[in-house]
């Protein structure tokens, strides 16, 4: 994959040491902000409220996941990425906006705009690529630079992805489970499935509606899915309780489930994810599958902290299987160490139609 090389003119060396530059995981389910110098700042739900009689953005990140499933008609609390992609180009931009400016609220007003450093899915098309580049430009960035996720999710894992040496990472997000072998600062091999931890929230709905007659919202799937959801049978077995709309009735119904049909619920999903792994292991050139071997894969992203699913990836792909250090924050954390250090990482960040090359 073509690279690209940029140039700093002294004025912008200059800038570089007073602007706060930051790197964002801009997920389908929650955004986190790395402010270089200082880490990760913020880490709010990727959600805006809107007044759609008005346009108004009402709120946005945790005060608008509070309106989820809660708003009147005229008010929607709306996600702007699905699956790891823009969706609504305006209100992400708003978005970002709130992320720039919330940095930045408390600085002189001299102080120059950032650098952002963002993370995409792999995979994306030009398209996709561009709408984020534009978004976060018209937010207020300086610069924008991109860095696909799996990259991103390994440097944040402190994994020596520069080095001829074959990193096998998993990145499950909210929309997306993002799965490359790396290796020399780039993608050898990988699989960009757009079915995550969502979909295994939406697995839950579906079963609570066609074995119970419940109707349940995201939220509470969402809940119990962290609270007894698993990817092996558990030595301690968990329960509990499922609250919404009886489909048959109308009214309101409480039933309680086991860990079992949780887990039974989401195999489906699941299964998908195990397939993606092995397929890019398959296409991965002898010598990089034997480093993986002796090193091991990696699990990073949110769906990481599921039960058991390190467990199971490896006694399904007869590889060892580590969990990264503070999971949720891999690609944040991997965005900020690329602009810690942007001149020696610049090999693995996308081409820019924006930047000077």
């Amino acid at each position: 994959m073509r690279r690209f090389r940029f140039r700093f003119s002294p004025f912008e060396k200059l800038i570089q040491g007073i602007a706060q530059d930051i790197g964002i995981d801009l997920g389908t389910a929650f955004s986190l902000v790395y402010v270089k110098g200082k880490g990760i700042v913020i880490s709010e739900p990727s959600v805006v409220a809107i007044n759609k009689r008005t346009g108004q953005i009402l709120a946005i990140g945790n005060e608008a996941r509070k309106m989820v499933g809660r708003t009147p008609a005229h008010i929607v609390a709306i996600k702007p990425l699905v699956d790891g992609v823009v969706s609504d180009f305006e209100v992400t931009e708003a978005m970002l906006k709130h992320f720039i400016d919330k940095v930045h609220r408390s600085n002189f007003v001299l102080v120059p705009r950032p650098r952002v450093v963002i993370g995409i899915p792999y995979g994306v098309t030009e398209v996709e690529r561009r709408a984020v580049e534009e978004a976060a430009l018209n937010a207020g960035a300086r610069q924008v630079f991109l860095i696909e996720e799996p990259l991103a999710a390994a440097i944040g894992a402190r994994l020596p992805v520069q080095d001829a040496q074959g990193q096998l990472i998993i990145d499950i997000g909210g929309g997306t489970t993002e799965v490359a072998v790396i290796s020399l600062g780039g993608i050898v091999t990988s699989r960009s499935l757009r079915v995550a931890g969502n979909r295994l929230t939406d697995s839950i709905i579906d079963f609570a509606r066609e074995k119970h007659n419940l109707l349940l919202g995201e939220t509470t799937a969402e809940d119990i899915k962290l609270k007894i959801g698993s990817a092996i049978p558990l030595e301690q077995p968990l329960t509990g309780q499922l609250r919404g709309r009886d489909l048959v009735t109308g009214l309101p119904k409480q039933i309680n489930v086991s860990d079992t049909e949780i887990r039974e619920a989401m195999k489906g999903t699941i299964r998908l994810i195990l397939d993606a792994v092995k397929s890019t292991v398959e296409e991965a050139p002898p010598e990089l599958v034997a480093d993986i071997m002796e090193h091991g894969a990696y699990l990073a992203g949110g769906g990481a902290l599921l039960r058991g699913l390190d467990r199971l990836i490896a006694a399904e792909t007869n590889m060892k299987v580590h969990i990264a250090d503070d999971p949720l924050t891999c690609v944040a954390r991997g965005t900020g160490i690329v602009l810690e250090d942007l001149d020696s990482l610049r090999e693995v960040l996308l081409p820019s139609q924006f930047n000077k090359v």
